[in-house]
């Protein structure tokens, strides 16, 4: 990291976003602030270079609008691709950026490190922030994304019909110029950035893993968060968001294509929806999972200790009240016993509660609701717009 934004190496403001040599050059460029403004002059510049010179190079070959099987203004993948999935990778740095770094802070601020471990939670962050920072990586990200990348991807981007990326010669299918700066431009740009966030994600994975294995967390299962005091984690799902909406509408646009001109049908591709839907939660909520055994810990020892407290209380409780050894002046009606006793129950039923994982059902389903989104257009293609409308009614009233 250069000294322009040496403060936010700071642990206490923890950024997944805000190095390697890709964020350098944009900074060095003028499209980005240390405090990650500009983000409508970076998508402006990005999708420009990804998407412009294509429809250009398609106009002047006379495959914009006609001229081939599958014109370039038809290709739904391409622009979900190049003019939604890009745009919405750059954005996701401003949410994550925020968002994350105040979920690290969270860690301090909720006393879940103890202060004589905070020196080695500074450890662990600076690791990170080296890690985000590696420029090896992110050259190797760019090779694999311009090179390997590209063979990869054949079979997601390629259609078997004729279009204005490849042409038919000699019985042979060539690219042309728009689909040479296609592949080698436009999906560069694209798969780099996908990428990226993929080293992105395995760098809080390997944070949140060596805080779960290396710092003796203060956890309290009465916390009312019903997550020993780490419910604040299941933001951080939320707060990634839309890099799995990103693969859903890529997802949507290859399909689209190929439901439009190839005649494919949505079913078919029941078996790749549920794979992609199930690999994309499981992709930010896995993390999660690395806190089970501090969790899990704390609430059998919360159990223990409450059945403990519990038992001499009731034992008490019972000589007093029901075995007659209560003062003959003490009144049962109005007595603070009861309702010790009844918050007694109450506590020992919040341990009980307390979950082994930082996020709930209603938490998944809103996650798994907000990443499927992208994919019920596609339901049109099946079940017209009316007949949905008058299902969804139904179903609510």
């Amino acid at each position: 990291m250069t000294k322009l934004i040496a403060s936010t190496d700071e642990p206490t403001d923890f950024s997944l976003v805000q190095g390697g040599p890709f964020f350098q050059l944009l900074l060095r460029a003028g499209l980005v602030k240390p405090s990650m403004d500009l983000l409508g002059r970076r998508i402006i510049v990005i999708a420009v270079i990804a998407w412009v010179p294509l429809l250009v190079l398609t106009m002047l070959s006379g495959s914009a609008f006609g001229g081939t099987k599958v014109p370039f203004l038809y290709d739904v993948a391409a622009h979900a691709r190049l003019l939604l999935c890009v745009p919405l990778l750059i954005a996701a740095e401003v949410i994550v950026h925020r968002r994350i770094r105040v979920t690290v802070r969270q860690f301090l601020d909720r006393g879940i490190i103890a202060p004589k471990d905070q020196s080695d939670f500074e450890r662990i962050a600076d690791s990170a922030m080296r890690l985000r920072n590696s420029a090896p990586a992110e050259v190797l990200l760019l090779a694999f994304a311009a090179v390997g990348g590209y063979w990869a991807g054949q079979q997601y981007v390629s259609m078997d019909v004729a279009s204005w990326f490849a042409a038919q010669v000699a019985g042979q299918s060539r690219l042309t110029a728009a689909g040479y700066w296609y592949f080698f431009v436009s999906m560069t740009i694209f798969r780099f950035l996908l990428l990226r966030w993929y080293f992105r994600l395995f760098v809080w994975y390997r944070f949140l893993w060596q805080v779960s294995r290396r710092i003796p967390l203060q956890l309290n299962a009465l916390h009312p968060d019903r997550a020993g005091g780490m419910g604040f984690l299941s933001g951080s799902t939320f707060a990634l968001q839309p890099i799995l909406i990103a693969h859903t509408i890529a997802l949507a646009g290859v399909f689209a294509d190929r439901i439009w001109h190839e005649g494919a049908t949505l079913p078919q591709f029941k078996m790749e929806i549920t794979f992609w839907l199930i690999f994309l939660i499981l992709l930010v909520v896995l993390p999660l999972f690395f806190f089970v055994i501090p969790l899990s810990a704390a609430k059998r020892a919360a159990l223990r200790e409450y059945g403990i407290v519990g038992s001499r209380y009731v034992d008490e409780f019972r000589r007093k009240w029901i075995d007659g050894q209560a003062a003959k002046d003490e009144m049962l009606i109005g007595t603070a016993d009861i309702q010790s006793l009844a918050d007694l129950g109450n506590s020992f039923q919040g341990v009980q509660e307390m979950q082994v994982v930082p996020f709930g059902r209603s938490a998944l389903l809103r996650l798994v609701m907000m990443t499927a989104l992208p994919l019920v257009p596609l339901l049109l293609t099946m079940v017209p717009l009316e007949q949905l409308i008058d299902r969804a009614l139904g179903a609510l009233l």
